[in-house]
C-alpha cells in the first residue's frame, strides 16, 4: 500500500500534511501567525543559514520555519501538491500571477541580456516585458505563432545580441486567441543559444490549460508559471501565482521572493489547497461544457469564427500537429469574432444574463469579455490587427454550469446581434 502509485488527483486530500503534528486536524489548519519559535538559537542558526543559501542542506534535512515572509505550513504544503501535476522537483507561489511573472523575469534576468518572448501574451504580461524590463536594461524581442524556427533563429541572429539571450518566455495557448506556441520548438532555440557557461531557460504560462491539461516541464521547459487565481484557484475568490520547476531556479526564485516581500500568505494558501482537491471535477465539467457550447458557436450564423482547440483538424497543420503532441485537452477558453465589430460585440455582451461580464478565467461561474478594449486595451492597434485581437472578438471563460442553460442565454444574446446588423442593413438601403 504505501509503495502505491496514488494519481494527483487522489493526493490533492493529504499530500504533504501530517495530522499528528496539528492536533490531529483532519485538514491542514491555517497557521495565522508572522513568525514561528525556535527550540534552541543553534537551530535558528541552522534555519537561516539554509534561508539565505549559506550553506547546502545536511542529508534528510528540511528547511525549518522562520517568518510567514519566507515560509508557511499552509504555503509549503500547497507548493508540494502543486509539483504533483506538473512532475516538478519545486514550487514557489505568490500573491498573484502577475507577482510571480515579475520575480521570475526580475531574478532571472539582468540588464544587457535578451528575452525573446512569444506574441499575444496576456495584457499585464506584455506591458511589463515592452515597458518595464527594458527600463531596467533587458532587451526584448517578440516572435509570432506563424514564424518558422529558422525564422525565428534568423531574427535573434539579426538582432545581434545572439550570445545575450538569456530566457524564452511563452504563453500557450495564447490568451485570447487559443493560438499555441511550440514548446519543443522553443527548447531547440534555447539549446542552440546555450553553452557551457550559460544555458538559456525557458518559462511557460500555462494558465490557459491549467495543471491538468499540458505538461510544459515534460515538453522541455525549465519554468511552468501559473496565474492561481484562475483554475487553481477556481472559485474567483483568491488572488495567486506560483512557478514550478528544479530545486535551484525556485530555490533562485525565494531568495527574490523573501526580498521583494510578494509571498502570499496562509489564508491564501489554505484556500488553494481546498480548492487543489476539485480542481480535475471542475475542469472537466469545464472542458465537457466547453466542447458543446464550441460545436454550437461554430454553426451559428452571426459567428465569423471561432477559436478553439477542440476545433483544430488536419487541415489546420501545424497548429493541429503542436495541439495533438502538446495538449491532453482542449480546454475551456473559447474566443469567438462576431459579424460586425465592436458594437456587436458590445450588444452581445450586454445582452447576457447567466454569463457575467468580467475578465479573468477559469472560475466555476462562466465569464465574457472584450479583450481589444479590457484585458489587451495597452497592446498597439498595428499588434492586435496582426494577433488577430479584433473589435468584434469576445473571450468566453466556460464553467460549471448546467450546459443547456448557458447555450440559451449565449444564443439569446447573440440574436440581439442579428437585430442590430438587421438595422444597419436597412439604414443603408435608405
Amino acid at each position: 500500500m504505501k509503495n502505491a502509485n496514488f494519481s494527483p488527483e487522489s493526493l490533492m486530500m493529504s499530500y504533504a500534511y501530517r495530522p499528528e503534528l496539528s492536533e490531529g486536524s483532519l485538514k491542514c489548519p491555517i497557521f495565522q501567525t508572522s513568525t514561528f519559535v525556535f527550540s534552541s538559537a543553534e537551530q535558528g542558526k541552522a534555519h537561516f543559514e539554509l534561508a539565505y543559501g549559506l550553506r547546502q542542506k545536511n542529508e534528510g534535512e528540511e528547511p525549518g520555519l522562520i517568518y510567514s515572509r519566507i515560509n508557511n505550513p499552509d504555503l509549503q504544503i500547497l507548493e508540494e501538491r502543486l509539483c504533483l501535476w506538473d512532475k516538478a522537483e519545486a514550487g514557489a507561489v505568490f500573491e498573484s500571477g502577475m507577482s510571480a511573472i515579475a520575480t521570475t523575469f526580475m531574478e532571472l534576468l539582468q540588464p544587457g541580456d535578451l528575452l525573446l518572448f512569444s506574441n499575444p501574451l496576456y495584457g499585464g504580461t506584455d506591458h511589463f516585458v515592452r515597458h518595464f524590463l527594458t527600463r531596467w536594461g533587458v532587451n526584448v524581442l517578440g516572435f509570432h505563432p506563424e514564424q518558422s524556427e529558422a525564422e525565428i533563429a534568423a531574427m535573434v541572429e539579426a538582432s545581434g545580441m545572439a550570445d545575450r539571450l538569456a530566457m524564452i518566455y511563452l504563453e500557450t495557448p495564447a490568451n485570447p486567441t487559443n493560438t499555441l506556441i511550440d514548446i519543443q520548438m522553443c527548447r531547440r532555440l534555447a539549446d542552440r543559444y546555450s553553452n557551457p557557461e550559460k544555458t538559456v531557460l525557458v518559462a511557460v504560462d500555462n494558465t490557459y490549460l491549467g495543471p491538468l491539461w499540458q505538461h510544459p516541464l515534460q515538453q522541455g521547459a525549465d519554468l511552468v508559471l501559473y496565474s492561481a487565481t484562475k483554475y487553481i484557484g477556481g472559485h474567483s475568490d483568491v488572488i495567486a501565482g506560483a512557478v514550478l520547476g528544479n530545486n535551484e531556479l525556485i530555490g533562485k526564485l525565494k531568495v527574490g521572493r523573501t526580498f521583494f516581500g510578494n509571498m502570499a500568505g496562509p489564508w491564501t494558501g489554505w484556500l488553494l489547497m481546498r480548492s487543489l482537491e476539485t480542481l480535475k471535477l471542475r475542469m472537466e465539467e469545464q472542458c465537457r461544457n466547453a466542447q458543446k457550447i464550441a460545436q454550437v458557436l461554430n454553426q451559428h450564423p452571426q459567428i465569423q469564427k471561432v477559436h478553439y482547440l477542440g476545433l483544430l483538424q488536419e487541415s489546420d497543420g501545424e497548429q493541429y500537429e503542436i495541439y495533438q503532441r502538446q495538449c491532453l485537452s482542449p480546454g475551456a477558453m473559447i474566443a469567438f469574432e462576431i459579424k460586425g465589430s465592436e458594437a456587436e460585440a458590445f450588444r452581445f455582451l450586454n445582452g447576457l444574463r447567466l454569463v457575467k461580464l468580467a475578465v479573468s478565467l477559469g472560475g466555476t461561474e462562466s465569464l465574457a469579455q472584450h479583450p481589444a478594449s479590457m484585458t489587451h486595451a495597452g497592446v498597439s492597434p498595428e499588434d492586435k490587427v496582426r494577433l488577430g485581437i479584433h473589435d468584434g472578438l469576445v473571450r468566453l471563460s466556460i464553467g460549471v454550469e448546467n450546459v443547456n442553460d448557458l447555450l440559451f442565454d449565449i444564443k439569446q444574446a447573440l440574436e440581439k446581434t442579428a437585430v442590430s446588423q438587421t438595422n444597419q442593413v436597412v439604414e443603408e438601403v435608405y
